[in-house]
């Protein structure tokens, strides 16, 4: 089954520790909030706690943050299209991870130098709704890592193994899970 994926990746918003402790060292915790801006103290003690729990830490949106605070790496979302972090210059493990819903921020992302990217929406039927087949044609035009983002719960999780995903993204997911 592909229930133990190699890769997980959990995005919040906010710091709950029992949420973070559920999850094993093959989750990498995404903070992203769009609503306020990042307080520093906030991102420093989340880091820390994933590093106590040698969980991977991204922050999204903000690249030069996430190299200041020696973070693992940075997410950018699918509305991102900027160039400028291309000048900067990253650690050896950086990670880099952006979001797309279709071929086109596919290639903008592979312009990005992305390391993967999480493409969008596999199972939530919103906007971005691709489906198990279309997912596999776009994602077969990515040269990068694919992970599959967008509705994936307990009940639909055996038919991510249909796919051409290396992994896994989400919130209901792991909230949902029980025990490490």
């Amino acid at each position: 089954m592909h229930t133990n994926f190699l890769k997980k990746y959990y995005f919040i918003d906010k710091f709950e520790k029992s949420n973070i402790d559920k999850q094993d060292i093959n989750t990498t915790i995404i903070y992203r909030n769009y609503k306020k801006n990042y307080k520093i103290n906030e991102i420093i003690f989340i880091k820390n706690y994933c590093k106590i729990r040698k969980i991977k830490f991204l922050i999204s949106n903000n690249i030069k943050l996430s190299i200041k605070l020696n973070l693992d790496g940075a997410y950018l979302p699918s509305f991102n299209r900027n160039f400028d972090h291309l000048s900067y210059h990253f650690k050896r493990d950086f990670l880099l991870i952006g979001s797309a819903h279709n071929l086109k921020e596919i290639r903008i992302k592979e312009k990005q130098k992305v390391n993967k990217i999480f493409l969008s929406s596999i199972f939530k039927k919103n906007n971005n709704y691709l489906g198990i087949n279309k997912f596999n044609l776009i994602s077969r035009y990515s040269k990068s890592d694919v992970i599959a983002l967008g509705g994936i719960s307990k009940k639909n999780i055996k038919q991510i193994k249909l796919t051409n995903a290396s992994s896994i993204a989400g919130i209901s997911y792991f909230e949902q899970k029980k025990g490490p």
